[in-house]
């Protein structure tokens, strides 16, 4: 839902959680960052120096960004031309950014290649942005630099483009000088195979890999993410260790809030069998990702999937017929989802 901060639809407050269901019962919440983990003795160790002994340990070590890609994009670079890939102050520096553009001026987004957190997240951003221009910006107009050839529900985004915003958002393809090779933040300039493209905002989004935990701990293979054992996700390179959420290789699964939910439950069912004795039993996992095409419009992309012969197979995906077609109905789903998923999340 930060994409909804950036064009004034919703605050950063509304997106916080004090977590005050998780303070109760047998849980006991500890608000401290973990540093590194001991697999040999078992043991979690904090950031403050404390540690915590464990029996089995789930962890979603998240994404982190790899920095140089684009050449000359690094953390300094990201005070001038954001990301906003992780929600907080690049979102709000991002929304600033935009209320400051001049009429006629241009926002530029990068997507990267590859894996990455939300992978529809950069087309409703696109679609947000537009809808912010036509009423406060009319001259204004969104490039999408992509460094890939297709991406989900591309007909529906696309269409949707053209009938709400015609003339506002431009897809430019890799075949065409879409893939970001280099920045110049001084002049907010993109370079690529195309040649150079002055801009007004410049969302660059880097590429992505597993959180800096996962690879201090072995969890990570030489490509990157983490193999773990789909039935109870876990970790296939260190026994007693289980890894959700983005940080995992889960089949066809994209890398999304609802799909780390319901890694997590099938995580929990098999961490609670193991630690009794018992047989994982298999379930279904699912995902669904809504992305807003305006204020009052959204699409929804679910994916069904079942674990059979030690793989995550996909039984529905984003080219599934029987997707539903964008309404304003999916938009108040998607809100209640995100209630939902928030209470299921912290126990609120």
């Amino acid at each position: 839902m930060s994409n909804d901060v950036l064009v004034g639809l919703g605050s950063l407050d509304s997106l916080t959680t004090s977590r005050p269901g998780l303070r109760h019962g047998s849980i006991r919440y500890v608000a401290e960052a973990a540093a590194r983990i001991d697999t040999a003795k078992r043991r979690l160790r904090l950031r403050s120096g404390g540690e915590i002994a464990y029996d089995r340990l789930i962890v979603a070590p998240g994404i982190r960004f790899l920095w140089g890609q684009p050449e000359g994009y690094d953390e300094h670079t990201a005070s001038v031309m954001p990301h906003a890939w992780q929600a907080g102050d690049q979102t709000r520096l991002l929304a600033a950014q935009l209320r400051s553009l001049p009429d006629g001026g241009t926002v530029a987004i990068s997507v990267p290649g590859g894996l990455m957190r939300c992978p529809p997240g950069p087309y409703e951003r696109a679609s947000l942005i537009a809808s912010w221009l036509r009423v406060h910006r009319p001259r204004g107009k969104v490039l999408v630099f992509d460094s890939n050839n297709h991406f989900p529900r591309q007909d529906v985004f696309m269409a949707a483009w053209q009938e709400l915003y015609p003339g506002l958002i431009e897809w430019v393809p890799p075949t065409q000088g879409g893939a970001v090779i280099r920045v110049d933040a001084r002049t907010r300039t993109l370079y690529s195979s195309a040649g150079s493209q002055r801009v007004s905002v410049a969302n660059v989004i880097p590429p992505q890999a597993p959180g800096q935990l996962a690879v201090d701990s072995g969890l990570a293979t030489g490509h990157g993410w983490c193999p773990v054992n789909p039935l109870s996700f876990e970790s296939e390179l260190i026994p007693g260790i289980h890894v959700i959420g983005d940080a995992c290789i889960a089949g066809a699964m994209p890398k999304s809030a609802s799909a780390a939910r319901s890694q997590a439950h099938q995580c929990a069912v098999a961490v609670a069998a193991l630690l009794q004795g018992q047989e994982v039993p298999a379930g279904e996992l699912g995902s669904v990702c809504y992305s807003r095409l305006s204020e009052e419009r959204a699409l929804a992309i679910h994916g069904l999937f079942r674990i059979e012969g030690g793989e995550i197979r996909q039984v529905q995906s984003a080219t599934d017929p029987a997707q539903p077609p964008p309404s304003a109905q999916l938009s108040t789903e998607a809100r209640n989802w995100y209630a939902d998923i928030r209470a299921d999340a912290f126990g609120g």
